[in-house]
């Protein structure tokens, strides 16, 4: 079985946006602060050998920029793994190698992670990332967080899912003044909360 873990760059108040829309105009705020020691820690937190888990918005984005990217270990990495993506329009997935993950998505993750193969990496993909906690489908999260505060944006977890907990694993640091916080997933806040309630009473 796969194990699925979660990579976020994310600001100390929860935005992960990066692109610039009507409402975020703060596109390239995580590149001030990156490093040679930065990049080194998140190639060693993908691992040698994955595969990606994406959102269509996430794919499209960088399908525009990584086959383009020259020959490095992250784009290389990158380019090499096979792209699993949620998306209404399978046809049009070139940059590969590329599958979508069907109609429904949460059986479409269910089922891959049920095979024998590489560990799955979801970057970005915002909604994805909330839907696959609540479903008890992600192994592992890393933050990378990063010392600004954006105050708004598209935030890591989203306000309508349910409370979800997780355990401390570890924490690297960069030059920069980043933290790349591993945890582990332990499942449902909210079930530990009404026990220990209950054994307040």
């Amino acid at each position: 079985m796969r194990k699925i873990k979660i990579m976020e760059h994310i600001s100390l108040d929860g935005v992960i946006q990066h692109e610039n829309d009507e409402n975020f105009a703060c596109e390239g705020w995580s590149t001030l602060f990156r490093s040679p020691a930065g990049l080194e820690a998140v190639i060693e937190a993908q691992g040698n050998r994955f595969d990606l888990l994406l959102g269509r918005r996430t794919y499209d984005l960088w399908s525009e920029y990584w086959p383009k990217a020259g020959n490095s270990p992250i784009a290389n990495s990158l380019n090499a793994a096979t792209k699993y993506v949620a998306t209404h329009r399978p046809e049009s997935l070139a940059w590969g190698p590329a599958k979508d993950l069907g109609t429904d998505i949460i059986a479409g993750v269910r089922k891959l992670k049920s095979t024998d193969g590489p560990d799955l990496v979801l970057w970005g993909s915002s909604t994805l990332t909330s839907v696959l906690l609540e479903q008890e489908l992600v192994d592992n999260v890393v933050l990378i967080v990063y010392p600004v505060l954006l105050g708004r944006g598209k935030r890591f977890f989203s306000d309508r899912a349910n409370p979800r907990e997780l355990a401390y694993v570890s924490t690297k640091t960069t030059p920069t003044g980043l933290l790349m916080n591993t945890y582990r997933h332990v499942g449902s806040l909210s079930e530990k909360l009404k026990a220990h309630s209950s054994s307040n009473k």
